[in-house]
């Protein structure tokens, strides 16, 4: 058993995941009053456009993981596994949902694309969605 952990010791468990940092594109490839789902897979985030700036949503519900569905024609989020329901800002209104979806970080980036980091959130209920980072200001 001393080899198999001299082996194991020589090719440790490491957990490979995707970069949290990433751009998305320059702020006029956006529609104001739209949630971007471009990100939703890949990236595990949710991009919405309002009249003074942008936000990000994580795409991970609250309750227990799932990936709610964005109905554009509800204007809400929707968990498909319990029925938890959310604004478009992210606040939950209905189901068992024990508090809002989380935003991550957005501003821009050097070269003026937007750039968001997901190991950055803001919590609604720790009052965080007012901090810098939680929105970036934008009129264009």
């Amino acid at each position: 058993t001393s080899t198999l952990g001299a082996l194991r010791y020589m090719f440790p468990r490491v957990l490979f995941e995707p970069p949290t940092k990433f751009k998305a594109g320059f702020p006029a490839d956006y529609v104001v009053g739209e949630v971007s789902e471009k990100y939703k897979d890949e990236k595990r985030v949710w991009i919405v456009r309002e009249k003074d700036g942008f936000y990000t949503i994580v795409s991970i519900f609250t309750h227990l993981g799932c990936t709610p569905l964005w109905l554009p024609s509800d204007n809400k989020f929707k968990c498909p596994c319990h029925g938890s329901g959310f604004y478009k800002s992210a606040i939950n209104f209905e189901g068992p949902a024990p508090r809002p979806l989380e935003r991550a970080y957005i501003g821009l980036a050097d070269d003026g694309q937007i750039e968001i980091d997901r190991s950055v959130k803001f919590l609604y209920e720790k009052g965080e969605w007012g901090k810098q980072g939680s929105f970036l200001a934008y009129k264009g």
